[in-house]
């Protein structure tokens, strides 16, 4: 099955008209924040010079419209996702999304409790659970990850103790592809919640949170084609209902008393204060873009790519690749390093030749530790790239080497 996306697609995107250091621009670093269409410009060009007030307090046009612009992006997310309305909060990003479930569930938990993370955790779905581990004492354990860069799942860390499981469904790093339903009905044997860290899997793939039986799941508008400053933490209604607050003030009040508080209805409860509205409703024209391609073709098409970059980079002399060998458990994502030329290095020669990639940690430096290396270059698709892109990449490889001979 060939790809259905043609690479007429980057006429969309207004930034590769640029030039980088007098070349075309090749842009591998999607992982870290896609590129935008001109149809989400255009939403927040728009919204800025038609339509801007506040949300949820005025009862005049231009409020009613940003309203009703607002909320709609909310239901476009949940139609992505397969949730309800009610079940789709807006943040900041992956990371607010997932410490706003750290606070409110996390200080629920007490001394003996258990959180089971995993090793190849992006900063962001660690650092929170381990900061609340240390204030309510609980304990943290880890999956820990195979030097082929698989997750080791081992039943006996799955515990009566173990209340809250955070694994990401993507490796930011190594696009592995975690066997996310194993670990839900596993976690859903010993009673525990399950948080899942879609920030590479939800701009890729197709999800369905009903399917997956997820119990939370968060992502970021930035690696989706919307905006920064835009998250999306989904949870159970059931859930999210009984939740404590992460935020207090403006908007997710019912009734305010001096003596306490009621708390607005889902989702707003835990939307507090004047949100990124642009931002939002941008993320909504980003669904857009994305549900007109299509989620499967999107997969199938960086499937296609993902295949010719390993088959391309396997044939550079001195490149090491990391993660799974088995394609079928990879998504478009490649960590590897080139002879013994630090990263940052590399990155920058390929910068020279108009070439973005990643080098460094990748906020993920635990997992540094267990591949025994300090760093990584990081290349990672997106709808936009082609093979094109790939063989540019790999003749400038030639250039690094020539450089460091």
């Amino acid at each position: 099955m060939k790809t259905t996306i043609p690479p007429s697609i980057k006429n969309d995107f207004p930034i590769f008209k640029r030039k980088i250091h007098g070349k075309p621009l090749v842009y591998l670093d999607s992982a870290s924040s896609s590129q935008k269409p001109r149809q989400v410009i255009d939403t927040i060009k728009d919204y800025y010079e038609k339509t801007h007030a506040n949300i949820h307090r005025g009862v005049y046009t231009l409020s009613e419209e940003a309203t009703l612009a607002y909320e709609d992006a909310h239901r476009k997310v949940a139609r992505f996702i397969n949730a309800k309305f009610k079940e789709i909060i807006f943040t900041k990003n992956t990371t607010e999304s997932i410490n706003l479930l750290a606070y409110s569930l996390g200080l629920e938990l007490k001394k003996g409790d258990e959180i089971l993370l995993t090793e190849m955790e992006h900063h962001s779905n660690l650092v929170p659970w381990q900061q609340i581990a240390k204030r309510v004492g609980a304990a943290v354990k880890f999956m820990k990850v195979s030097q082929e860069g698989e997750l080791v799942i081992d039943n006996k860390l799955f515990t009566p103790n173990t209340k809250i499981v955070a694994v990401t469904h993507i490796s930011n790093v190594m696009g592995t592809i975690n066997p996310i339903k194993e670990i839900i009905q596993k976690a859903r044997s010993i009673g525990a919640k399950v948080v899942i860290d879609a920030a590479q899997s939800a701009p890729h793939i197709p999800i369905d949170v009903k399917e997956l039986d997820a119990d939370f799941l968060a992502f970021s508008s930035h690696k989706m084609l919307g905006p920064t400053g835009v998250g999306v933490l989904y949870g159970k209604q059931e859930f999210l209902e009984k939740m404590t607050p992460f935020l207090y003030g403006g908007d997710m009040i019912k009734e305010v008393k001096l003596e306490d508080t009621t708390f607005n209805d889902l989702p707003w409860k835990f939307e507090a204060g004047t949100p990124n509205i642009a931002g939002g409703i941008a993320l909504g024209t980003a669904i857009d873009y994305l549900t007109n391609i299509g989620m499967h073709s999107i997969d199938q098409h960086e499937k296609e790519l993902l295949q010719y970059a390993h088959e391309q980079l396997s044939k550079v002399k001195g490149i090491t690749i990391y993660g799974p060998r088995d394609l079928k458990k990879k998504a478009g994502i490649i960590a590897f390093n080139f002879e013994d030329i630090h990263p940052h290095d590399v990155s920058s020669i390929l910068d020279t030749e108009g070439i973005a990639i990643r080098g460094g940690h990748h906020c993920a430096m635990p997992l540094m530790k267990v591949l025994d290396i300090q760093a990584s270059c990081r290349l990672s698709l997106y709808l936009y790239n082609t093979k094109e892109d790939i063989d540019v990449l790999v003749k400038a490889l030639e250039k690094v080497r020539k450089v460091f001979k």
